[in-house]
């Protein structure tokens, strides 16, 4: 069985229940992702996925196409 790790992105251009709805969407289809939490007080999204299936170079990029950059 995969071992499944969580990632934590602070997104600052999360700013309403459309954003959170948008990245929940987009990272949840990619391979590997088991679950997606965008939490909107925050500014966070809460990735658990296979990191044998999906990079955070994957996920950074999917939120970039979707139009919110990740904070470093």
């Amino acid at each position: 069985m995969a071992e499944v790790q969580e990632m934590v992105l602070s997104v600052p251009d999360v700013s309403c229940q459309h954003c959170v709805k948008t990245i929940d969407k987009a990272l949840g289809v990619l391979p590997g992702v088991k679950t997606v939490l965008t939490d909107l007080p925050t500014k966070t999204v809460h990735v658990q996925y296979d990191p044998g299936q999906v990079t955070l170079n994957q996920v950074e990029a999917t939120l970039d196409d979707a139009g919110y950059t990740v904070a470093h």
